[in-house]
């Protein structure tokens, strides 16, 4: 049996995430979970909240509620996590948020849900104008710096009840003429891509799906 570790920039477990990837991942893999915020109060997790030059992330807590933090501050955190899941056995390691990170130390291999989206979404894009739904108007920049692909980019938060958002959204950029959407954070769901589809009549990449995918090549 092959061990994943997984790791995700809030709190574990992910309920919201889990069920449907392991729909993607062998039958035979066994998934270990750590969180970045693991452990730590609502004073703590405040204390994160991005400074004006840092990366804007969002993410889930245990009790289904959802914060903005900073990259800066939970790097290490991030890097203890893998510590600890590869000292615990696991043969890969994944880190489920598509931002963009620096190297992180391992001995096992190690994924970032990232550049499995990025790269792949080159494959399947080709030369289209892409649509990006990324989680909150202050990834805006950030969104279009981290795709090579000629892209428009609109927001819908993924942890928020309704869908609403995300259609009026997928809605505005078919009509800037996008010819394919994709849903830039691994909080999005199936249900998120299916109302995507619907309100844009475009086809729309999820970014849990491609990652889970690719993830499963190595498990």
């Amino acid at each position: 049996m092959t061990v994943l570790g997984v790791v995700t920039i809030g709190q574990s477990p992910r309920s919201d995430m889990f069920p449907e990837l392991l729909q993607w991942l062998p039958s035979s893999v066994e998934v270990r979970q750590r969180g970045a915020l693991d452990g730590l109060s609502t004073a703590d997790i405040a204390a994160l909240a991005p400074a004006p030059d840092d990366e804007t992330l969002t993410t889930r807590l245990r009790d289904g509620s959802s914060v903005v933090i900073g990259r800066a501050g939970i790097l290490s955190r991030l890097q203890a996590a893998i510590d600890i899941l590869e000292a615990g056995g696991a043969d890969v390691v994944l880190v489920v948020c598509t931002g963009e990170f620096p190297a992180f130390r391992h001995s096992r291999p190690l994924l970032l849900a990232g550049p499995l989206l990025t790269a792949g979404l080159t494959a399947i894009a080709g030369d289209s104008l892409v649509g990006v739904v990324c989680p909150l108007a202050e990834q805006e920049q950030q969104t279009y710096e981290k795709f090579p692909q000629h892209i428009k980019v609109a927001w819908a938060t993924p942890y928020q009840p309704g869908l609403t958002e995300l259609e009026t959204a997928a809605q505005k950029l078919a009509a800037e003429g996008v010819q394919l959407l994709v849903l830039d954070c691994m909080g999005y769901t199936q249900a998120h891509r299916e109302a995507a589809a619907a309100a844009s009549g475009l086809p729309v990449v999820l970014a849990r799906s491609v990652v889970a995918r690719l993830t499963a090549e190595l498990c």
